[in-house]
């Protein structure tokens, strides 16, 4: 990946803090959620538990599609990426942990939130794909880059 577009996507994980990811659903239609998240580089992070829609579609099939932006009144200013990746169940403690500590670093507001490692599932997402949007650059600008 070049490295300025490389930046460009590091800064913009940077700038927000929720995604909208869709799995797929065992009757073929996607289903997007809101999630918050965490990166470290182009590894993304986040939490869902065990019990919810989003654990049982990724269990079935680790495709993901996601998308990271935010509303602008300026049709001119839209930025944001847009993912194809695989959301994998993260197994090793070590990594549960430090995805833990990284959000809790980005989420201070949630220092006091119970948040039990055994309660939850923490989900790897591996970019394949990623369109970095910059209409600043242009009407419907983007940047395909493939992993």
């Amino acid at each position: 990946m070049d490295e300025a577009v490389e930046r460009q996507v590091l800064e913009l994980l940077a700038q927000h803090r929720i995604m909208t990811v869709a799995t797929n659903r065992a009757d073929g239609w996607p289903r997007a959620t809101t999630v918050g998240y965490v990166n470290d580089g182009l590894t993304l992070y986040f939490l869902c538990r065990p019990q919810r829609q989003k654990a049982t579609n990724l269990a079935r099939d680790d495709r993901v599609s996601l998308t990271i932006d935010h509303d602008t009144t300026d049709p001119m200013a839209i930025t944001g990426l847009s993912m194809a990746a695989h959301a994998r169940l993260v197994a090793d403690a070590a990594e549960v942990t430090k995805t833990l500590e990284l959000l809790r670093y980005r989420y201070p507001e949630y220092a006091g939130f119970p948040i039990q490692p055994e309660e939850i599932h923490v989900y790897r997402v591996s970019p394949k794909v990623i369109s970095v949007l910059d209409y600043t650059k242009g009407f419907g600008h983007s940047e395909l880059v493939v992993l």
